[in-house]
């Protein structure tokens, strides 16, 4: 089981705070930093010192860090144009080296872009399906060649499709509870589908759904299963009162929809994830002042899985 460290930054936090739980992250021998891709804070949260760009995040981590992977989840189809998107990935995949991966989704969060001058159209799905075929387009074109594209929201004419990432393919992690559209785009583009914050029983059956699209795409290389979870542990009930208090939230609910408590309760809820196939855990990290709290999991609940 794959344990990835997983950041809210839209929460406040400036990016020395987020190198900070990166280099932790790669110290204590986790497999990936990832981070939201938002520009306003939810709830309560002040949000100060104010939003950070996650591509622009990401190319100074690629930069500052050696070893994990990094990635988005997930980038939203509204912020960015598919031709520039595919460009800012491939150069960020570059520069650290190979270790980028990308979480594309269509955009939910109607504030932020009233917020920021973002247009936030009814047809957001459509405007997805057809960035994942640009960009995973982009990429696969051989190099002299060149790309085209005419769809209903996007048109591309004589694209030179550079520059290259270093992966071939990138990474593409497509996720969510939608039960029709979204297991059909995992089957066609993504190599690993992540369920969002649900319980075992939800999480088993989408997976079985995108499972079914697998088979009906008659797709044959296999597809990552992954869950994202809050996380809030602790190795005394105080601690993790403590933890709980600090993001906002009851220990009583962390428990009931997250990874909360000892770590001996932790590893046994992350078993019930592993038995319906999923084989990476991201791990929602909410206070980033608490390296403490990766150190923690690291020593007592990934080092038991």
């Amino acid at each position: 089981m794959d344990l990835r460290i997983f950041t809210e930054p839209q929460q406040g936090a400036d990016y020395d705070t987020l190198l900070s739980v990166a280099r932790a992250t790669e110290d204590l021998g986790y497999d990936a930093f990832f981070r939201s891709d938002h520009y306003l804070a939810m709830g309560d949260a002040s949000g100060l010192p104010g939003p950070t760009d996650a591509w622009i995040t990401l190319a100074g981590l690629a930069r500052d860090t050696a070893r994990i992977r990094l990635g988005t989840l997930v980038t939203a189809a509204t912020f960015r144009l598919p031709g520039p998107l595919a460009i800012q990935v491939a150069q960020v995949d570059q520069m650290s080296g190979g270790r980028v991966e990308l979480g594309l989704g269509s955009g939910w969060f109607a504030a932020e872009h009233a917020a920021y001058g973002i247009p936030f159209p009814d047809n957001r799905f459509a405007l997805l399906e057809e960035q994942l075929a640009i960009v995973t387009g982009l990429w696969e074109t051989k190099p002299g060649d060149t790309f085209d594209f005419e769809g209903e929201h996007y048109q591309l004419t004589d694209s030179p499709a550079l520059p290259k990432p270093v992966q071939s393919p990138v990474p593409v992690v497509i996720g969510g509870h939608g039960t029709v559209r979204t297991p059909r785009l995992a089957a066609r583009y993504a190599t690993e589908f992540n369920m969002p914050f649900s319980s075992v029983a939800d999480s088993a059956a989408q997976f079985d759904r995108v499972r079914a699209a697998v088979r009906a795409a008659g797709r044959t290389d296999a597809l990552v299963y992954s869950n994202a979870l809050v996380a809030c542990v602790g190795r005394t009930d105080a601690e993790v009162a403590r933890r709980a208090a600090a993001i906002g939230r009851e220990v009583d609910e962390l428990k009931e929809n997250g990874l909360a408590g000892s770590p001996a309760e932790v590893v046994d809820k992350i078993a019930g994830y592993r038995e319906i196939g999923a084989t990476r855990i991201y791990l929602q990290i909410l206070d980033l002042a608490d390296l403490d709290h990766l150190e923690l999991i690291a020593a007592e609940v990934k080092s038991q899985l």
